[in-house]
């Protein structure tokens, strides 16, 4: 046979393979919540760029990949979806499962992390909780940043008497100075809200989640990096994280990093503004 045809049929049987690797994404941006430590923030030092646990889990996912990524502000949490939802940006880093979104995000399962919503109270409190029902008749807050299950949102709707604050930090204020019985908010988020207002001895949490959403990565249908070899490698990996153990140090470690930052700024002279 000709070398030359041999080469020539070898070089189409090799095409395939190089046109997935050429095709595959290098580089990723992403993005997300811009107030919500210990998963996501604006990084003080640098506020174009988000940090957190969810930052920190998605890069070293994507490093195993071969993958960059781009952790970006795009700003408030509305804004951050449109961005995705273009195409302009490829990822939400945090994203909770919607059905209305499934139109134009495709959902990576499992989710990077679940959020445990816990029951928050005061120390000594005499309020009775092993599940939401509990609750039932008893005055409670939650943040309007709180991002629930929607079945869940629906009960606590037509069951629970819930107000709602503009942020977990009027929340906790809320049942410190007793106005209400219990709050509900994040394991973590409320773990790290409590302790950088220095509120950690005074409040105690059951430990049994009352609903417990996923944070999710979600591709963008618009992403020019939307792909089946993408989605698969992420979900494999999504797969894997739990067993790691990488999730709560992680998880712990962005605590002590937001309240660092957080003691830092107030530390700053009142002249100087804050970011």
């Amino acid at each position: 046979m000709d070398l030359r045809l041999v080469w020539g049929l070898l070089g189409l049987s090799l095409l395939p393979g190089l046109c997935a690797a050429a095709g595959k994404c290098e580089r990723l941006v992403v993005t997300g919540s811009p107030d919500a430590p210990p998963y996501l923030w604006q990084d003080p030092q640098n506020p174009k760029h988000l940090i957190g646990a969810s930052a920190d889990l998605l890069q070293q996912v994507a490093g195993e990949l071969g993958i960059k990524i781009d952790m970006l502000y795009a700003g408030k949490r509305a804004q951050a979806l449109d961005e995705v939802r273009s195409g302009r940006m490829d990822m939400l880093a945090d994203a909770p499962l919607t059905i209305n979104e499934l139109e134009t995000l495709d959902y990576i399962h499992p989710p990077l992390l679940e959020n445990d919503y816990l029951v928050w109270t005061r120390k000594g409190s005499t309020l009775v909780y092993s599940e939401a029902k509990d609750l039932h008749g008893h005055p409670g807050a939650v943040s309007e940043k709180s991002r629930m299950t929607r079945e869940f949102g629906t009960f606590a709707e037509q069951q629970l008497t819930l107000t709602r604050t503009p942020n977990l930090t009027q929340t906790l204020q809320k049942l410190l100075l007793g106005e209400v019985e219990y709050v509900l908010a994040g394991r973590y988020s409320g773990m790290a809200a409590a302790q950088a207002l220095g509120m950690g001895n005074d409040l105690q949490a059951y430990p049994q989640p009352v609903d417990k959403p996923g944070l999710f990565l979600a591709v963008s249908h618009n992403s020019a990096c939307n792909d089946p070899w993408l989605r698969g490698q992420l979900a494999k990996k999504m797969t894997e994280l739990p067993a790691s153990g990488l999730t709560e140090a992680v998880l712990l470690r962005n605590i002590e990093r937001w309240k660092a930052q957080l003691s830092q700024r107030q530390q700053q002279p009142v002249s100087t503004p804050k970011q």
